[in-house]
């Protein structure tokens, strides 16, 4: 690419579109695990169900749209659309709250399918088009800047759902949350319709055998050969984000429900770590772009462990602060990293699959495998609670204890895609142990 700057236009809509979808994922992430503790039943198996339909939903969502923007050559039609019908959707999981409780199991079917349905629209905008979108518009040189970008949106996502949208919660109740949210997402996916422009030089790819043996070329054992790097680096990215989703979907219920706080405080606490984490991703671009970014994942790995360490050792807020401080910089500079690493070692014509590939490894079977240890921890480990005239298991602080101890398993698959990237770079693989995460 010969132009080595994104332009303002595009990076106006990087901003928007990106903030848009990682403040509708917070929603789902945290606040529908929430509304349906508050407003279904305080059951972690539903909210288990709930992330896992979800994750396959996504997944299959972002391969099955993803090859056909490949085909198309096209992102826009794929990204307003999706946008569009995710904010819809998002409205329509708040109706769940007006159904009858008796029997139970309709009003648990309904949220599942209404987040499942939620879940492939915003899979079509955001992961299977907006993504690709952000990779065909820019390059090597400039994709540590971009990483970083998009590393910053869901944390400040994050702070937004943890801080404005708990005091809209506190205000309004969540249906009207809900619709406001929706809307928002909704507007934006029709202002894309007029405003983005696909990047003139992606060409459509057709594989001579059409949409279905193009869509299972990527399952093939030639295309996980092929790309040793790539796939080792997916896999660091599922065992880190497994001890993320068996923590996060329940921090705020452990915050409201196991300490007692009301929304706006978690809220706060939540934000004030996450917003010092973010003037952590300046320094790490410029390590991206020296390519060191298996070093910058291991500081991360650590970074996170003792973050979510504090948080299971103390109650006090200032240690909370902390240890929310801690688990945000090593969740920030994961994300960043490895967005940039992965954009670099996708094939140039298969992006949108490719993203479908991610998918598998960043959403399908962190958010499986995760909740379902959440739900073991909270059963056998949880205190049960009354509150407001509901029983229910609430998780207290050794869900925070295993997450810690999970996230140590990233190092296994990070020593392996150090060397791959290595061997990429021309660099000669240390023996020395000490030295294989210098990728």
């Amino acid at each position: 690419m010969a132009d080595e700057r994104i332009t303002r236009r595009n990076w106006t809509l990087i901003w928007i579109l990106g903030m848009a979808g990682q403040i509708c994922w917070n929603i789902e992430n945290s606040w529908f695990n929430n509304f349906v503790y508050d407003k279904i039943a305080k059951d972690s198996a539903i909210i288990t169900w709930m992330v896992a339909v979800s994750a396959i939903v996504s997944t299959f969502a972002t391969f099955f749209i993803g090859t056909w923007s490949d085909r198309a050559g096209r992102r826009k039609p794929f990204i307003s659309v999706g946008y569009i019908c995710w904010g819809i959707f998002t409205i329509a999981f708040g109706t769940a709250e007006f159904l009858p409780r008796d029997p139970l199991i309709a009003a648990i079917v309904f949220v599942v399918a209404a987040d499942a349905v939620m879940s492939f629209f915003g899979s079509t905008g955001y992961d299977a088009a907006y993504q690709p979108w952000t990779t065909d518009i820019s390059n090597e040189r400039n994709r540590g800047k971009l990483g970083g970008a998009l590393a910053s949106m869901p944390v400040l996502a994050t702070i937004f759902g943890a801080v404005v949208s708990g005091m809209l919660v506190d205000l309004f109740d969540f249906f009207p949350f809900f619709i406001l949210m929706g809307s928002l997402v909704s507007l934006i996916g029709v202002f894309s319709l007029f405003a983005l422009k696909d990047d003139p030089k992606v060409t459509a790819r057709r594989n001579a055998g059409g949409y279905w043996k193009q869509f299972a070329e990527v399952f093939h054992v030639r295309t996980v050969l092929r790309h040793k790097e790539l796939f080792w680096v997916l896999v660091v990215n599922a065992v880190y984000f497994i001890s993320f989703n068996v923590y996060f979907p329940y921090i705020t219920i452990y915050f409201n429900n196991y300490l007692d706080m009301n929304y706006t405080l978690s809220g706060g606490i939540q934000a004030a770590g996450l917003v010092a984490a973010i003037f952590l991703t300046l320094p790490a671009a410029k390590w991206i772009n020296a390519q060191k970014t298996a070093r910058i994942i291991a500081i991360s790995v650590v970074s996170n462990f003792i973050g979510l360490l504090l948080i299971y050792l103390s109650s006090q807020i200032a240690v909370l602060l902390i240890g929310t401080f801690f688990a945000g910089a090593g969740y920030v500079l994961v994300i960043q990293t490895i967005t940039a690493w992965v954009k670099n070692l996708f094939p140039e014509q298969q992006r949108g699959q490719f993203e479908g590939v991610r998918m598998i490894f960043a959403v399908c079977v962190p958010m499986v495998i995760g909740p379902l240890i959440s739900n073991a921890v909270i059963q056998h480990h949880g205190v049960h609670m009354e509150i407001d005239g509901v029983a229910g298991m609430v998780p207290n602080e050794t869900l925070f204890l295993i997450a810690a101890a999970v996230t140590l398993l990233t190092f296994l698959p990070l020593i392996p895609a150090a060397k791959q990237a290595m061997r990429r770079l021309g660099s000669s693989v240390p023996t020395d142990s000490s030295t294989h995460l210098e990728g």
